[in-house]
């Protein structure tokens, strides 16, 4: 066959195909070719440019922000969400990436999935309140990863959280019964050696898919909890020690350093290195307040995903140029 008329060939293949719509099967018994070949002339088309392929990026979509966030920082997965613009109130971001944090745990959930969340962060809040009930029973398990913060009233509002989510996915829930924080080493010991608290944080390895908040060490401080727990003086020392951000009250640097304080030891909940082991650790935040501290995340490689806004995805990039730019 001429090479022109093997052309011939597979832009007749290519337009029934693709124009036309028809499927391999019946190019074949219109044109008497073999399976074989008409899959090999389809190949052919695009090698040959006769046929090409572009993806046509609906508005909104952020796909190359989320590849480049992937590749800059070594992300599993990041979701970039589309918001009015870089001034839109902090609540209109935490709903929108909520919904997105919504919609991401709704698609990729797997049987028998064990699950942590942080149950004060209020970007997950407003996950919660986007999310639809999954229609069947995932035999999933829900851990609550930090306990309720400060007092057992909070206590108790935490483990409502992490039942209700529980509900949301059709998952048993396994609750973190003590406070997030306490105050002296005995009250600690105390929590620590209940059977209950131990049968959570044993499930910390166990854990597949981690949500969590990431809060900013200010000032101004905005925690990824939903109550301030440390004092202003607490918090001013662990700035001085250089601070910008935390996950589940656990404080790190603007590179990703842990910042160990005597708070760290007042935490019960999840460590920073317990989350890093997590196979699918995805962080749900937004916002100029928490881009340093989001920043910090990453570079730790706390987390390897993220879900947040287009205008704090930029200017992660942007801070990741200019840091490339001063080595």
């Amino acid at each position: 066959m001429s090479r022109i008329d093997e052309l011939r060939l597979i832009t007749k293949v290519a337009r029934l195909y693709y124009e036309y719509g028809l499927r391999q099967n019946a190019i074949v018994e219109r044109l008497g070719l073999s399976q074989s070949t008409v899959s090999r002339l389809l190949k052919r088309a695009r090698q040959e440019n006769i046929v090409r392929v572009s993806v046509v990026v609906p508005r909104g979509v952020h796909t190359a922000l989320e590849e480049r966030l992937e590749q800059e920082y070594s992300l599993n997965e990041a979701i970039v969400v589309d918001v009015d613009d870089a001034d839109s109130a902090e609540h209109r971001v935490l709903l929108d990436i909520g919904s997105a944090a919504a919609a991401y745990v709704e698609a990729i959930l797997q049987p028998g999935e064990v699950v942590g969340i942080s149950s004060w962060s209020r970007a997950l809040l407003a996950m919660m309140e986007t999310m639809k009930r999954l229609p069947k029973p995932t035999q999933a398990r829900v851990v609550q990863i930090l306990g309720g913060i400060g007092d057992p009233t909070k206590d108790a509002h935490a483990s409502v959280l992490t039942r209700e989510f529980a509900a949301l996915i059709r998952a048993e829930a396994t609750y973190l019964p003590a406070p997030g924080v306490v105050r002296s080493k005995e009250s600690r010991r105390y929590f620590m050696e209940d059977k209950f608290v131990r049968r959570a944080i044993e499930l910390f390895s166990q854990i597949s898919l981690a949500l969590v908040g990431i809060g900013a060490v200010g000032p101004p401080y905005n925690p990824s909890s939903s109550a301030v727990v440390f004092s202003d003086k607490e918090l001013l020392q662990a700035r001085k020690q250089g601070a910008v951000g935390d996950i589940c009250l656990r404080f790190f640097d603007g590179r990703g350093a842990p910042v160990l304080t005597r708070l760290d030891r007042s935490v019960i909940g999840i460590e920073l290195e317990q989350l890093k082991k997590v196979k699918r650790s995805i962080a749900v935040a937004g916002g100029p307040s928490k881009v340093p501290a989001i920043l910090g995340a990453l570079r730790g490689g706390w987390v390897n995903g993220l879900i947040t806004d287009r205008f704090t995805a930029e200017a992660l990039l942007e801070d990741h140029q200019a840091g490339a730019a001063g080595r």
